[in-house]
């Protein structure tokens, strides 16, 4: 599916000259239809995927508890 950028703007909740600043640098691939420059939104998917991927991983890692240190219990 194509958005316009101003569509990709708030698919992406960014500011409407950082997305045109992105494509201007090709961080977004954008293409140029006669008219006005429309975006893929396909090339967002695996990068919000990826960041999805990474919150459930820092939340398994802060919701494990600590193991008991063995050297607590041991009286020298």
């Amino acid at each position: 599916m194509y958005m316009t950028v101003e569509e990709t703007a708030d698919f992406l909740s960014m500011p409407l000259d950082q997305v045109k600043r992105y494509i201007a640098e090709k961080k977004i691939r954008a293409v140029f239809d006669g008219e006005q420059y429309v975006v893929n939104s396909a090339q967002f998917e695996t990068h919000l995927e990826q960041v999805e991927e990474l919150k459930r991983q820092i939340d398994e890692w802060r919701n494990t508890p600590i193991p008991e240190d063995i050297d607590v219990k041991d009286e020298d």
